[in-house]
């Protein structure tokens, strides 16, 4: 049985409000946990002391026997200096997809039809002069 250490959805409708828990992997999000070590509130501004409250102690103790945190309660432990996080870098999730591609294509393409279309008209605009 594995056990990670996530965040618990409370508070009311548009005001979210967060228990940092120790849960097994099976149990839902906002259902049953093994212990509460911490709360989130979103709410507050990020430089309010308010905002996380982390009981170290309980931390560093679920750290230990290895339970893994989400990724936001790994910035949170980060944050409170309990563990370095590694930021995530994914190169492909900034390329351009292929319609995208396509589309860019289409309009070069488009572009190039237009300039040539546009360079023949252009040659014969010196006339003669009227006699």
């Amino acid at each position: 049985m594995s056990v990670k250490i996530r965040l618990s959805r409370g508070g009311a409708k548009k005001r979210p409000y967060y228990y940092v828990v120790a849960a097994t992997t099976a149990s839902p999000r906002d259902g049953r946990y093994i212990e509460q070590i911490g709360t989130f509130d979103p709410m507050l501004k990020k430089d309010d002391q308010n905002r996380v409250k982390l009981n170290l102690d309980r931390c560093k103790y679920w750290l230990s026997v290895g339970a893994l945190p989400t990724d936001r309660v790994a910035r949170l432990l980060d944050a409170a200096g309990l563990m370095k996080r590694t930021a995530s870098n994914n190169p492909n999730k900034a390329k351009p997809k292929k319609k995208r591609l396509e589309r860019e294509a289409a309009a070069v393409e488009k572009a190039k039809g237009g300039e040539a279309g546009a360079a023949p008209a252009a040659a014969p605009a010196p006339a003669e002069p009227a006699a």
